[in-house]
């Protein structure tokens, strides 16, 4: 069950409705995962879909290594609707099944990109060891370069945040699946 206690549009102050409605009207065209729970602090969700906007439709990271990244966050965190909201991106971005599949068992994926491979090592590390070595730094920053490798960096914290979000509320699957065994 989730904690979540929704805010409906008849219970909405003015200061949420506009945060739902930028939300809505903005490029993710709904409102679901985080940002209903979000609306509780209207002015923290503007900023949080504000910068999630960015991150998602206008950074430089190319979207095969956007999303491969959040399906790293998503599995560390076990947040079950990041990965739930992520996986058939990462699929149509042209991350193959197998590495998508080892990942949500906690399985290193086979990835022959060397760019893969690069956003996969940074990102695993980063969110385990809470850093990442020269080898691992130098390699994304050699193959993206430094403004990529920079914004990398602020989505991994950005879907670490979402996914703490997710986790404290409980916000279910729309399914009421699960992504993850353990």
């Amino acid at each position: 069950m989730s904690r979540h206690l929704p805010v409906t549009p008849d219970t909405m102050t003015a200061e949420q409705q506009a945060a739902y409605d930028a939300i809505a009207d903005g490029p993710r065209g709904h409102v679901r995962g985080p940002f209903p729970v979000l609306l509780h602090s209207p002015k923290m969700a503007d900023h949080v879909q504000k910068l999630g906007s960015y991150i998602r439709f206008e950074c430089r990271l190319p979207d095969r290594l956007r999303e491969l990244a959040v399906l790293v966050a998503a599995r560390f965190w076990g947040a079950e609707f990041e990965w739930f909201a992520h996986h058939e991106l990462a699929l149509n971005a042209g991350i193959p099944a197998a590495a998508i599949e080892a990942i949500r068992v906690g399985d290193t994926p086979e990835l022959e990109d060397p760019k893969d491979r690069a956003v996969y090592s940074f990102c695993k590390a980063l969110h385990e060891k809470h850093a990442v070595n020269d080898a691992e730094y130098q390699a994304v920053q050699e193959l993206l370069g430094q403004e990529v490798l920079t914004d990398l960096v602020a989505m991994s914290g950005y879907y670490t945040l979402l996914a703490m979000i997710l986790n404290v509320y409980e916000v279910p699957l729309p399914d009421g699946s699960k992504a993850f065994d353990d």
